[in-house]
């Protein structure tokens, strides 16, 4: 009965594998976002910040925003509710920078994800001479030229919507080993960043740094259109692919940085809520996405150990063989991502050793309709 199972595994592996070398093969040396100081368009862009309880972060995210030159003409800070005093953080900076403005986005509507529903109250208040809208979160570090950069970018590849693979920065060595094999299973079921495309299967997004033309995006519905998403930046870029424009997702050189999480357990709870990407355009792809993260990702590690005492037969040795490369491959998708980081701790070299607990997490996830996120519930479809 084993060796039937095991012929079985290995087979599928062998597939899923395949199709997890080619899609790396595909999206290997990618376009990146440069940093670009002498660009003039004159379209302006309006940034919009959703924030709830973000006191002891948002200020170097409001620095960076002020360092951004004439392109924005407006930085709307949309507040959930908070009760930390980040309002009256954003009035300060609002006394140093015209542009900064505080919109007041409660109560949130209990069939809203919080963060869509911050994010449409900053696109009805958006000014009407802003051709662009940029959404930023509050843990985001900005550089000085990643507005004007992004607006280049996004001429020169002809997109109307593009967001940032942005530089993580980690708190420690826990989440050293958490945040890696977390950031892997986009890797392995999306690619490399670098290009753009209409094809939902591989339609990738970041909201932490997500610029989308206005047009477009009232087009498509404003947020209002993704306000019974857990992964609303995704179901929006996806939503956006439907109706035949492209979608980009880049890396850039050093013009935005993140710190996301306080700590592992953070990233642990917190990002595998959105980390599957269930939402309505799902589809086929979305398991077997899991499917690959588990069975291509996570168990090769664990089977080469487990079968070093059954190479003796055929079988045996093929289904070690197949595991052994593939455990490589995830080795070498390891180095390759090191680039995501600003700082590696030594920790960042074993988080493979965690990829079948992350599988499962993901699974899990996904299977959840109900979440909480900063003590509200966020309900998958927007109904209980």
């Amino acid at each position: 009965m084993i060796r039937p199972l095991l012929v079985l595994l290995t087979l599928v592996q062998v597939v899923l594998g395949a199709r997890v070398l080619w899609r790396l093969a595909r999206t290997a040396r990618g376009a990146r976002i440069a940093a670009v100081a002498a660009f003039r368009t004159g379209e302006r862009m309006t940034v919009i910040v959703p924030v709830l309880n973000e006191r002891s972060r948002l200020g170097p995210c409001l620095d960076g925003l002020i360092a951004q030159g004439e392109e924005v003409v407006q930085i709307l800070v949309v507040d959930g509710g908070s009760t930390d005093g980040t309002p009256d953080l954003v009035r300060d900076y609002a006394a140093r920078d015209h542009r900064i403005r505080l919109v007041d986005a409660s109560p949130v509507p209990a069939e809203w994800n919080g963060k869509a529903h911050g994010l449409q109250k900053g696109l009805e208040q958006a000014t009407p001479d802003a051709a662009w809208i940029l959404t930023i979160d509050a843990d985001v570090r900005p550089a000085p030229l990643l507005a004007r950069s992004l607006l280049a970018h996004a001429g020169a590849e002809q997109v109307p919507a593009l967001s940032a693979a942005t530089l993580q920065e980690l708190s420690g060595a826990a989440e050293g080993l958490v945040h890696p094999a977390m950031l892997a299973t986009l890797v392995y079921r999306f690619g490399i960043p670098g290009r753009a495309t209409t094809r939902l299967s591989e339609v990738q997004a970041n909201g932490q740094c997500f610029l989308v033309w206005r047009d477009v995006l009232e087009r498509c519905g404003g947020f209002q259109s993704v306000r019974d998403s857990v992964c609303e930046d995704v179901t929006l870029a996806r939503r956006i692919a439907t109706m035949g424009y492209p979608v980009g997702f880049y890396e850039t050189d050093g013009l935005v940085s993140v710190a996301m999480y306080a700590g592992w357990g953070d990233a642990w709870r917190n990002w595998s809520r959105s980390l599957p990407m269930r939402d309505r355009y799902w589809g086929a792809a979305g398991p077997l996405g899991l499917a690959e993260v588990a069975l291509v990702q996570a168990l090769p590690l664990v089977l080469v150990l487990l079968l070093r005492r059954v190479r003796h037969d055929r079988v045996g040795r093929t289904a070690f063989a197949a595991n052994a490369a593939l455990a490589v491959v995830r080795l070498g998708t390891l180095t390759g991502m090191g680039r995501a980081y600003r700082h590696r701790p030594w920790t960042y070299w074993f988080s493979p050793l965690i990829d079948l607990p992350v599988a499962a997490q993901l699974l899990a996830s996904a299977l959840r309709r109900e979440h909480v996120w900063r003590g509200r519930p966020i309900v998958r479809g927007g109904t209980r």
